[in-house]
């Protein structure tokens, strides 16, 4: 009687997509509700039920949340019909002996070590996500402080960042599973090919964390709250190098001293976005920036020797001028009252120079809102 109104309450849910995999999970703990958050928003996969004894369980609210029927009997969900895979993280040495001594076509039994490590690197991908959102959240709130124009500069940078995100992070978390996807289905046929499978996810994690971090790294307002721009400048061709593995070459002559607080901002995102569009279509081995200062001009000089690309075509597509970062820089460059030039020919590199004019002196709230 209870496994019908356990079927019963699984069918009022909406019904899943017919070529997706029917989970039931055992545990409603940590690694219940990493596996709940995970494969909730799955359009291949549906939850038909969790088995759960401690009514303190931190994942039983989740299940409540998205109506999928719980019980305290985990043979209930043995017995339901449809079930492609239990997953067991109740970390129960007695339920685990016996799933594995369950045996019915059609369904895969996961549990013990293997399943441990698969909501390890879920949690963990839930967790690197938060972190990533929070942060994107604390440096918007910051770069609005330093920058006072209207929606344009604010609504480009979002899809600045927007772009490294789902280009870089976004590509390696689907990897990830993709691979937890392939994990699953050698679990039965060879399963220490699932195990080295689950090891490569692990490794391709660690480096969406680092791809993260680097996204932190480019949204920081230069050297903090210093406006320190040459060393903030220095740290971040240092770290670009080590990445992407372009050979950077920096040169300064002047005293940053003398630009404003917002120039120094802009500046540092031209050359941001100048360097970002390097990696991303120039194809080049090598990068040099040139900053020089004097009494009445601030020049920047970016060079590359990439494939470059036809600016006759470019200038007659504005869609390309997005795509190649140029309306970007040019509208950065007039914003501080500067011009931007962009020199490049197929095969022959590129060269962006950005002259600003330094005619007064900075005020006592230059730069602030």
């Amino acid at each position: 009687m209870a496994t019908a109104k356990l079927q019963a309450a699984q069918s009022k849910r909406k019904a899943p997509n017919p070529g997706a995999t029917t989970v039931a999970i055992v545990g409603a703990g940590r690694g219940g509700t990493a596996l709940m958050e995970i494969f909730a928003n799955d359009p291949l996969v549906q939850i038909v039920g969790v088995a759960e004894i401690d009514p303190q369980a931190p994942g039983l609210p989740l299940a409540k949340r998205l109506k999928i029927p719980v019980t305290r009997d985990y043979r209930k969900l043995l017995a339901m019909e449809g079930v492609h895979l239990v997953i067991d993280v109740s970390g129960d040495a007695d339920v685990w002996e016996f799933l594995q001594d369950f045996h019915r076509l059609g369904v895969t039994v996961i549990g013990g070590a293997s399943a441990k490590f698969m909501w390890e690197l879920i949690e963990a991908r839930i967790r690197a996500t938060g972190e990533i959102e929070k942060t994107l959240n604390k440096y918007q709130s910051l770069y609005r402080l330093y920058v006072k124009e209207t929606g344009t500069a604010v609504s480009e940078e979002r899809t600045r960042i927007a772009c490294e995100i789902h280009d870089g992070l976004v590509q390696s978390l689907a990897g990830v599973n993709f691979k937890l996807d392939l994990c699953q289905q050698l679990l039965r046929k060879n399963p220490k090919a699932s195990l080295a499978t689950l090891k490569e996810s692990k490794a391709q994690l660690k480096l969406a964390i680092q791809e993260a971090r680097q996204v932190i790294f480019n949204l920081r307002p230069l050297h903090y709250d210093k406006m320190e721009l040459i060393p903030g400048l220095t740290n971040y061709l240092k770290s670009y190098e080590t990445q992407y593995r372009i050979k950077t070459d920096f040169h300064v002559s002047g005293d940053e001293q003398i630009l404003f607080p917002r120039t120094k901002i802009f500046l540092f995102r031209i050359i941001q976005e100048a360097l970002s569009n390097v990696v991303q279509h120039a194809k080049a081995d090598r990068v040099a920036v040139r900053l020089d200062i004097d009494l009445d001009t601030l020049t920047v000089t970016i060079t590359d020797n990439g494939v470059g690309f036809s600016m006759e075509q470019v200038l007659k597509d504005p869609e390309k001028w997005d795509h190649f970062g140029i309306r970007g820089i040019l509208e950065r460059a007039r914003l501080v009252g500067g011009e931007a030039t962009i020199d490049s020919k197929k095969w022959r590199g590129t060269t962006i120079v950005v002259r600003v004019p330094l005619g007064k002196k900075e005020s006592a709230d230059d730069g602030k809102d």
